[in-house]
């Protein structure tokens, strides 16, 4: 009855995910990985990207990288998990064009360079660039807005949340 009554004044957590490089900003639901189109992993967006610089969209600590260095996962400072996946199957590439300019346990603030990735190479080698940014304990949030378009790195929102 209490937590009913107190609920109204609990005030919400909202949070902001911004653009990890600029580039054209699609629904999630777009690409053609069905485990992110169909939100399996967690739910978010996906950038084009136009360069080679990736920059974290959130502050946090650095949870997880991949061995193959193509995906990185950021425990956020309101504990959600955000995971920027660079192109689609590129975990085959077992870290060939992927440069990574942090380590698991680092602290990183929205902006920071996460690492540099040869575009060129992977479009070369027949991958799409395309890069997921999602929330993967989509049970910790209690709304999620979405952004699509032409973003710009470090500044553009992509995602904003309530955390419950």
């Amino acid at each position: 009855m209490f937590k009913k009554l107190f609920s109204k004044f609990k005030k919400n957590k909202i949070g902001k995910i911004r653009a990890i490089q600029s580039g054209k900003v699609i629904n999630i639901s777009e690409i053609s990985d069905v485990m992110f189109a169909e939100k399996i992993l967690g739910d978010g967006v996906a950038l084009i990207p136009k360069s080679n610089d990736i920059y974290s969209p959130v502050s946090g600590k650095i949870d997880v990288i991949a061995n193959t260095l193509h995906a990185y996962g950021i425990k956020t400072n309101d504990g959600l998990d955000v995971l920027v996946h660079v192109g689609l199957e590129t975990i085959e590439l077992k870290g060939k064009g992927f440069k990574p300019k942090v380590k698991v346990g680092d602290r990183v603030k929205v902006g920071d360079l996460l690492l540099t990735v040869d575009i060129d190479l992977l479009k070369d080698e027949g991958y799409e660039i395309i890069t997921p940014v999602i929330i993967t304990n989509m049970d910790d949030i209690e709304e999620i807005k979405t952004y699509t378009g032409e973003a710009t790195e470090k500044e553009t929102v992509i995602i904003k949340y309530i955390k419950k």
